[in-house]
């Protein structure tokens, strides 16, 4: 049997994956990640930042007989999850800052204090898989359960520490998972599951960062333009706007009107139609690829854009900044820079990366060209 640091937020199911560990023999140690977030959130049933999800966590560690400990980490959220949440919308891009903090914190600051603690292995509640490439190299896959696959959030962990990693319920269905813990007796198996973005249990991401974290940036009004630089009214600051928006423009038109990018540098929001909505191509940041090394050029993946998103064939160019460009076989709406663009081989994950920007078809004719004659 193996000696398991488990993650547990409080959660249904880091609760029960900790549990089934036990059950099963091993030498679990279950550790709370203490985020600036907790006891400092609006109070809400389906929020995992609170004191009482810690609570959760230690009757959970307290039933199956294995320690638990409360480590402080709030200096890390904010540095890592935080202040780059507010960067970026103050920036004009909408971030995905799950993965932010599964990188930096879970399987960033948690993995050195495995090594501290002796541990083996790293567990945590995701619907994820690890598996085996042909060559016995570990491969991040999708869960079993595609309707609560979590994989796109973890693209940007690590590839060293696939290795170390387990996720007890990988193969299983979310009624499982609660029936589990209704049978081990944990009193958290009917608990609702926590919101997607856990320090803004609400969902009003511009109104946490101006209200709880005080951002001034992106607030002040500024012009709504069409395609054609024509003034149509006023928005309220870019940090109430992301691309393929279409709700609180207060603007009137012949036609429905959606955001089709955001120009921070002169606080403007450019807007048109639906059909001006499609790309057929993106530039990303740095990718993190979850494989020994970047896929040769012209590699084929299913490329998801967004957590939401069901993925889009496109072919790979990776740049020699580290980073992909993405162009797809058909034109996908709203490429929204700041969120993640997560490539994959059939299950495996083959890497991650930010979305820098939407190419335009002259654009994107131009990446082709240039890349034809590297």
């Amino acid at each position: 049997m193996s000696r398991v640091l488990a993650a547990m937020s409080g959660g249904v199911d880091s609760g029960v994956a900790a549990a089934l560990l036990a059950e099963a023999g091993h030498e679990v140690t279950g550790v709370t990640l203490k985020l600036w977030c907790y006891g400092k959130s609006p109070a809400s049933p389906r929020a995992c930042c609170t004191l009482d999800a810690i609570a959760d966590a230690q009757s959970v560690a307290r039933r199956m007989g294995f320690p638990h400990f409360v480590v402080e980490a709030e200096e890390v959220f904010r540095a890592r999850v935080l202040q780059p949440f507010l960067d970026a919308y103050a920036e004009g891009r909408t971030p995905y800052p799950c993965a932010a903090c599964n990188q930096h914190l879970k399987f960033g600051d948690l993995v050195t204090r495995m090594d501290e603690l002796g541990s083996e292995f790293l567990a945590t509640g995701h619907y994820a898989r690890v598996g085996r490439r042909a060559d016995g190299a570990p491969a991040l896959l999708r869960a079993a359960d595609p309707s609560k696959d979590q994989s796109y959030a973890l693209a940007m962990i690590p590839y060293a520490v696939l290795e170390r990693v387990r996720f007890p319920l990988g193969e299983l269905r979310k009624h499982e998972v609660r029936e589990h813990g209704r049978r081990l007796g944990l009193a958290l198996w009917d608990k609702p599951e926590s919101m997607d973005l856990c320090f803004v249990p609400d969902g009003d991401y511009a109104g946490y960062a101006t209200r709880v974290l005080g951002e001034t940036r992106g607030t002040a009004p500024g012009p709504i333009e069409d395609a054609g630089g024509r003034v149509l009214g006023t928005h309220r600051g870019i940090l109430h706007y992301t691309v393929g928006q279409r709700r609180g423009l207060g603007v009137t038109a012949s036609e429905p009107l959606f955001v089709l990018s955001i120009d921070a540098a002169r606080n403007a929001l450019r807007v048109g139609p639906r059909g001006a909505l499609g790309s057929p191509a993106l530039v990303t940041g740095p990718v993190n690829w979850l494989q020994a090394a970047p896929p040769a050029d012209g590699a084929r993946a299913l490329a998801q854009i967004r957590s939401a998103h069901a993925g889009a064939w496109a072919t790979l160019h990776p740049t020699p900044e580290g980073g992909a460009e993405v162009r797809f076989d058909e034109p996908q709406d709203a490429i929204t820079p700041g969120q993640l663009c997560v490539m994959y081989d059939g299950e495996r994950v083959m890497g991650g990366a930010p979305i820098a920007r939407a190419l335009g078809r002259a654009a994107a004719e131009d990446a082709s060209l240039e890349a034809a004659a590297r």
